[in-house]
């Protein structure tokens, strides 16, 4: 009861989540911290802003990387997207031919340098991967229909659990995320970062 108790308490405070009203409820939540992206603080620093940057392109806020400015990025913020019934989720566009239909919504960008992501020395973009694995988690404790096709054994994901690791590679189609909405309701996927911590939740109608 105490977790459903804070779920709901943070939920109701979320500055635009509040605007989905009282049809909607949590059906999953998961909260990451910021700080604990990785062991060394230089490489944590690049990890947690390519995972708020990836979340400033999916939401739309930066579309370019003439549109970057870190000290905005760093703010907190809230982000969302809803997919509709039979409506899939691709964390990248370079998707397999049998999710190329019904994808709806990607993050919008391919984590290089060209979209302003940083490197840590050993490849540009890293910890997009820790993205990918919350939202992951978040959807299957959400009961979605989730399809990893490549899974993050090679390294370990602070607070994620082993078998919801992802790999993200977008040059390939199997280093992706997949979800699809398969319940009779919208699903909403909302993220709230407070300055140290990103909060993932999924979303639905009371009546779903």
């Amino acid at each position: 009861m105490l977790t459903e108790l804070l779920i709901l308490l943070h939920l109701m405070s979320a500055p635009k989540a509040a605007v989905l009203g009282a049809s909607s409820m949590a059906i999953a939540s998961r909260s990451f911290s910021m700080e604990d992206r990785y062991d060394v603080p230089s490489v944590n620093t690049v990890f947690k802003d390519n995972i708020l940057l990836t979340l400033k392109y999916m939401d739309g806020d930066i579309k370019n990387r003439a549109q970057i400015d870190w000290s905005e990025i760093e703010k907190p913020f809230h982000a969302e997207f809803t997919l509709k019934p039979g409506e899939e989720f691709a964390f990248h566009d370079n998707v397999i031919p049998a999710y190329g239909k019904a994808v709806v919504k990607t993050t919008n960008s391919h984590y290089n340098s060209y979209e302003g992501f940083k490197g840590d020395g050993y490849m540009i973009g890293d910890g997009v991967c820790h993205l990918a694995s919350f939202i992951n988690w978040a959807a299957e404790d959400a009961g979605l229909d989730v399809y990893v096709p490549a899974r993050h054994d090679f390294a370990k994901i602070n607070e994620v659990p082993k078998e919801y690791g992802v790999s993200i590679n977008s040059n390939k189609s199997y280093g992706n995320l997949y979800i699809t909405n398969n319940k009779d309701v919208p699903i909403t996927f909302s993220f709230d970062y407070d300055g140290a911590n990103l909060d993932v939740s999924v979303l639905t109608s009371k009546e779903g």
